[in-house]
């Protein structure tokens, strides 16, 4: 577990070497499946295992993102003595989506994500035969997984939230945006239709993205994109912002309930989701008397939004701070 830790900070050194071999070699042993969710929609995820694992971490990725993307995460996960499982949402990555056009980032209801995800543990998860079950989420996946954990209380051990959809980032006031979104909803066109300043998949030069700053984890993660057209997902729909904002609000409002082991880690140069968000969860658990581990989050100095895909020194201080923190609640 130290080589694991060390390799974790220096990885980038030689990441071609690491990509081709190691971690080639440990996804062609991956499992995958797919279930039925809410309204017939097909939903993939992946499976890692081993026999002499007796703890599960459950990866839910952020909007737009697939499982072939967690690749690394899977592997360093596993060989810290965790099996893996990772969902692909609904409407993202190889599961089904409910547009003709398959850029549109669309859900009919924020709580499909949520249904899914408890239908995934019902399934696979719950009949499992772990000691331990746990849920690490990113950015939309956090906000399904938070309120997944809500919903089904003594279902998971302990919860890691990187860089949590609590809420989004917008370029305008917040009155201006509910009126647009309001207007949106009562006209169906506009409702399913690409939110203002967003479009079909294209892919950035590195020097424009605001995810990462890991040049080599960035163009490994648009190969995925150029390799597999069906998993390129664009610009939300104007109703997935809408159901993304109440989601945030559902979340604050019941933080107080909130009483399941919570890691929340926060990317301090964020530019996709809105860091107050974090900082106020924190703060209503912790008057409840339930706080989040620390009471507050853990900021990752530097980051971008996708902190698990960052620079090593970045990215092995988030990943050490998981792995230990699952140790904790064993």
């Amino acid at each position: 577990m130290f080589r694991q830790k060390m390799d974790w900070k220096t990885r980038e050194n030689a990441y071609a070497a690491f990509t081709m071999g190691p971690l080639n070699t440990f996804w062609h042993q991956r499992e995958e499946a797919e279930f039925t969710g809410v309204d017939t929609v097909p939903v993939r995820f992946v499976r890692f295992r081993a026999e002499n694992h007796d703890r599960v971490i459950v990866v839910c990725p952020g909007r737009i993102e697939s499982y072939v993307k967690y690749a690394e995460l899977a592997y360093d996960l596993f060989h810290s003595g965790f099996d893996v499982l990772i969902i692909d949402h609904r409407g993202q990555g190889l599961s089904g989506r409910m547009l003709n056009d398959s850029h549109r980032g669309h859900v009919v209801n924020f709580s499909d994500y949520v249904d899914d995800l408890t239908a995934f543990w019902q399934q696979e998860v719950e009949p499992g035969p772990w000691r331990k079950r746990y849920i690490l989420g990113h950015s939309m996946g956090g906000a399904i997984a938070t309120l997944f954990a809500r919903n089904n209380p003594q279902q998971c051990d302990a919860l890691a939230l990187c860089a949590p959809m609590f809420g989004i980032i917008m370029r305008l006031p917040d009155w201006m945006v509910r009126h647009i979104l309001d207007f949106a909803e009562g006209h169906r066109r506009i409702r399913e239709s690409y939110a203002m300043g967003t479009g079909r998949w294209h892919a950035l030069p590195f020097g424009m993205n605001i995810l990462t700053h890991s040049r080599e984890r960035y163009r490994r993660n648009l190969g995925f994109y150029a390799d597999n057209p069906y998993i390129r997902v664009g610009g939300p729909t104007y109703h997935w912002v809408r159901e993304g904002v109440l989601a945030g609000e559902q979340i604050l409002a019941g933080a107080a309930d909130d009483d399941l082991p919570t890691l929340l880690i926060q990317a301090e140069e964020e530019r996709v989701v809105d860091n107050r968000m974090h900082n106020r969860y924190c703060e209503l658990r912790t008057a409840a008397g339930k706080p989040c581990e620390s009471d507050s989050p853990l900021v990752i100095q530097g980051a971008y939004h996708e902190i698990l895909f960052e620079k090593d020194d970045m990215r092995s201080v988030a990943l050490q701070t998981i792995v230990e923190f699952f140790d904790r609640h064993n």
